[in-house]
């Protein structure tokens, strides 16, 4: 048996996201279709973690295993010839039969892009934001959310998910252009926690005390304390590493 590793470019916009789900269109499924096609055999196309629907990326990463010796370049090619326009495979390599695409994963980085200007062009792949950015301010707040924490009141209050501490290594923002980037590195996620972590950080940089009012919401493990979830069509799954 071979295992091959993926790296992943797609436009979320017409998904429910990277995972399969009955009577709507993943990621996952559409690309564990066109491998099956090309080797005539079934495989399970394993990723680095689940992307929400409508949520883009840059660097997914996956794994499948197949009894099939394949040419790297030719079958990559062949792939992404089958695959709809809006997913590529930017890189393929065989690894280790070991590896697995999300349980060897250690950081995983986010960007969640915000524009200040309206444009038809950024309208699918950024939050407009017309009120004014203090990214001084943005930052200092941003390192409340470093280091090892439980991020209850920053995930989806149906998560399943019993232990909700995640470490976070990197939280900035940064101005390019018309754009504002904000970025986070973490261990893992929660269901709907970055973008949970950007609505409510917009928010709290208006507030009379924020950084209190950050530690309280920490504090209350209660989804209800934080801000709404900005919209997905800004997050992009970033970069994935082992």
């Amino acid at each position: 048996m071979k295992n091959y590793k993926l790296i992943i470019q797609y436009d979320g916009t017409n998904y429910s996201g990277w995972q399969i789900q009955k009577n709507s269109e993943s990621i996952q499924q559409k690309i564990t279709d066109s491998i099956e096609i090309l080797l005539k055999e079934k495989i399970n196309l394993i990723g680095s973690g689940r992307t929400d629907s409508g949520v883009h990326a840059f660097g997914q990463s996956a794994n499948f295993r197949t009894k099939t010796e394949i040419n790297i370049y030719r079958f990559k090619h062949s792939l992404n010839s089958i695959l709809p326009s809006d997913i590529v495979v930017s890189e393929m390599k065989e690894v280790e039969f070991e590896f697995h695409a999300r349980f060897d994963a250690k950081k995983r980085t986010y960007l969640y892009l915000i524009t200040t200007t309206r444009s038809p062009f950024y309208k699918n792949y950024s939050y407009f934001y017309p009120r004014k950015i203090d990214l001084e301010k943005l930052n200092s707040l941003s390192n409340l959310f470093l280091g090892e924490k439980d991020f209850t009141s920053f995930s989806r209050k149906n998560s399943e998910i019993e232990n909700k501490n995640c470490i976070v290594y990197k939280s900035f923002w940064r101005k390019k252009g018309e754009l504002v980037l904000f970025s986070i590195q973490a261990s893992r996620y929660l269901h709907g926690m970055v973008r949970t972590i950007v609505g409510t950080l917009l928010n709290a940089h208006d507030q009379k005390d924020p950084e209190s009012f950050i530690k309280e919401i920490f504090n209350s493990k209660n989804r209800e304390k934080a801000f709404e979830a900005v919209p997905a069509k800004g997050l992009f799954l970033y970069k994935v590493e082992y």
